[in-house]
This record gives C-alpha cells, structure tokens and sequence, in this order.
C-alpha cells in the first residue's frame, strides 16, 4: 500500500523591514524622551549626589538676577505669594498634594528659597529642590 504525501505549504514572514521600523522608532522616543521638561527656566544648579525623580505640577524657578518664574513665566517679587498660592490652588483641584518643584541659581538667596518653600508648605503642597 502506498500512502500520498501531503505536500505543506510553508507560509514565510518577511522581516526585513522590521528592523530598519523598530530602529526609527527607538531613535523617535529617545529624541522626545530628552524634551521632557520644557517648561524650566535655565540656572546654575546646585550638584546632589543622589537621583531621585518628583511629580513636577508647579515649576519654581529663581535665576541669578534674582528674577522669579513659575513654569517660564515671570512673576514680580511682589505679586509672587499670591501668584504662587492661586497655582497651587488651580492644581489642587487635579491632585490632592501638588509638588512644588524649586529650581534655583546657586548665587539665588537661600531666604527666598526657604520663603518659598514655607509658603508652599503652608499652602499644603510637596516642596522639592532640584538639583544637577
């Protein structure tokens, strides 16, 4: 008795191009990947020996003229306590403890800073430095 042979039809996945998808995409992310932060003002900051990262909801920034930000616009000295406190309010609705994140020049005076972070801690918020 003679038995037939069935003949498979192996199907075949190109994946030439897979490739070539796979490495533009990677080159895509790690190009947007670098534009994460946007919105920050550039100073000279203080270097820290550790890398830990925050939630940053409200970017504080003081460069070394003494001039202050929140995100990248400008605030008068004057108007910055209630400027800062209407932030945290406007975030507060979002989340329930925004972070604060304080991102200053190294020649920036520690009393305005540590000002700050105690308006922020009165205001219930999470107060971070950042540092390089």
């Amino acid at each position: 008795m003679r038995f037939r042979k069935k003949k498979l039809h192996e199907s075949e996945v190109f994946t030439d191009s897979l490739n070539d998808i796979l490495f533009i995409l990677l080159m895509f992310f790690l190009i947007v990947a670098t534009l994460a932060n946007p919105n920050v003002i550039k100073v000279g900051l203080p270097k820290g020996a550790k890398d830990t990262k925050a939630k940053q909801h409200i970017m504080v920034s003081i460069d070394k003229n003494q001039q202050f930000y929140i995100g990248t616009s400008a605030v008068a000295t004057s108007a910055f306590d209630t400027a800062l406190s209407k932030e945290i309010a406007r975030y507060r609705t979002q989340t329930d403890t925004p972070t604060v994140v304080i991102n200053a020049d190294t020649t920036a005076y520690y009393g305005e800073v540590y000002r700050i972070m105690l308006l922020a801690k009165k205001e219930r918020a999470k107060v971070v430095a950042r540092i390089d």
